[in-house]
């Protein structure tokens, strides 16, 4: 399993949500290219972004701080937030990202992500934030009638890449994971499933990692910023 460190981008600073609120925001460095950098010295194999401007606007807002990202790493990295178009997927790739993350449009045009999967082999990820089982969009603002797994069913023989799955009244609270929903998820569809929201302890990471599902990584954010978990142990047991 992979563990992938989180940089969620406000206004150009590296912050954290509780459970996806802009109002509850705490910042975490003024330098998120120096944070990513420092995730990738400590031994991490890949980095996840979300431009969390970008997601309520529907298109990219902290793109320069993305680009000194990318810059100043030579791991793989997964974007997410406002990428909603082939043109901003393109547009990303082109830049050095290895992989896009959508999520808004896999609910609103999913011929779309079939589209951007087919053009771009590899690298298009889909992202299903849900609030008790149900799909919310557009920086988790709306919220739909849809099933995470009807969601993620739909694209079986897409060729996506791997699901990022957020259960956002976990996210940034510290609670622990989802495991259960999570590992049903996995166990439900063929495409690698990433584990995201509310991990704040190895131990959390030892549950998705034993869960009994073939998980290919976990996100964590705020707990590897407060320290809950110790980054070297965290991707020895994921990693090793």
């Amino acid at each position: 399993m992979i563990l992938y460190p989180a940089i969620d981008l406000k206004d150009g600073q590296c912050v954290r949500l509780i459970h996806g609120d802009m109002d509850q925001t705490t910042v975490f460095s003024d330098n998120p290219a120096a944070q990513a950098r420092a995730f990738q010295d400590a031994g991490c194999s890949w980095l996840h972004m979300v431009d969390l401007n970008g997601a309520f606007a529907g298109q990219p807002v902290n793109g320069n701080a993305v680009e000194a990202i990318l810059a100043a790493l030579t791991i793989p990295t997964q974007l997410g937030g406002g990428i909603r178009d082939l043109s901003t997927i393109e547009m990303w790739l082109s830049k050095g990202l290895t992989r896009v993350i959508l999520g808004t449009v896999a609910v609103e045009n999913p011929d779309l992500v079939r589209e951007a999967a087919r053009l771009f082999p590899g690298q298009v990820a889909v992202g299903i934030d849900a609030r008790n089982g149900l799909v919310a969009t557009k920086g988790w603002a709306e919220e739909t009638n849809v099933l995470v797994t009807d969601l993620a069913r739909q694209f079986e023989d897409a060729g996506v890449a791997a699901i990022i799955y957020t259960d956002i009244n976990r996210d940034g609270a510290m609670k622990g994971p989802n495991v259960a929903a999570t590992a049903a998820l996995a166990n439900a569809v063929a495409i690698p499933v990433i584990a995201s929201g509310g991990v704040s302890s190895l131990a959390d990471l030892r549950a998705l990692k034993d869960c009994g599902a073939p998980l290919n990584g976990v996100i964590s954010g705020r707990a590897l910023y407060d320290g809950a978990i110790d980054l070297a142990e965290a991707v020895a047991l994921l990693e090793g």
